[in-house]
């Protein structure tokens, strides 16, 4: 198969996420397809691809067997064929659709962006599914060399040709700072472990919340105004 331009990969992709994502709406029109390819969120990089641009894209994924027009609409309609075209298993088919929308990515990173399209049990299974992407031939992934000042080697697909590290990671992080330790590395925590620690956060937000409503309501209930302050002075001896 031809290598992808990287706007039939961000078609393709879009299509696969959306399958899975909301598939009340799928298959696409134009105009959805379109606002999924740029979207601001868990794109990279973001694009501002136009209708017939991204026509062009279509036209480019069908004469591969990728894409078709869905049948039995009034407005024309796309649906994707990754899976069968690419001689992928669904989860593959998953994992590349992710790598074509967010770019090189840790396994960690894949398993949490991947969820929605695929869930897998573990990061281990994650990285068993990429190896056997880069062991068969052609190779549809590759591990990427680990960036300067990273913990973990990224993964990137290869069904737009060779893939390599987006600038602003290969560089690593910048020097000085201040400090005897120097900087942080860019990538000392994972995109993975981030969304877990926001995760975390957001839910003992939630917890405080509900704990504060709870002694207000007990507050009311005794009389008591939660303003004010215990005071630190001994309470005066009780009259003979």
């Amino acid at each position: 198969m031809r290598d992808l331009t990287p706007l039939e990969a961000r078609v393709l992709g879009v299509l696969v996420e959306k399958a899975a994502t909301v598939p009340d709406t799928y298959p696409l029109s134009l105009n959805a397809l379109v606002a999924g390819c740029n979207q601001k969120t868990a794109r990279e990089p973001v694009i501002n691809a136009t209708d017939a641009e991204v026509l062009t894209a279509i036209d480019g994924l069908k004469r591969s067997s990728l894409v078709f027009d869905a049948s039995s609409t009034r407005v024309t309609r796309y649906e994707h064929n990754a899976a069968r075209g690419l001689n992928v298993d669904g989860a593959s088919a998953a994992l590349l659709a992710v790598l074509m929308l967010r770019g090189p990515q840790t396994a960690a990173e894949l398993r949490a962006n991947v969820e929605r399209l695929h869930r897998f049990t573990d990061i281990a299974a994650v990285e068993a599914c990429l190896q056997a992407l880069s062991d068969r031939y052609p190779p549809r992934a590759v591990r990427l060399e680990r960036a300067p000042g990273a913990r973990e080697s990224r993964w990137a697909h290869l069904l737009s040709g060779e893939a390599a590290l987006p600038a602003a990671i290969a560089t690593g992080p910048a020097e000085g700072g201040g400090g005897s330790g120097g900087s942080l590395g860019a990538d000392a925590v994972s995109a993975g472990e981030l969304a877990a620690l926001k995760g975390q956060i957001e839910r003992q937000g939630e917890e405080l919340a509900r704990l504060r409503a709870l002694v207000l309501r007990m507050a009311a209930e005794l009389g008591i105004d939660p303003a004010d302050e215990p005071s630190d002075e001994p309470p005066a001896p009780a009259a003979d």
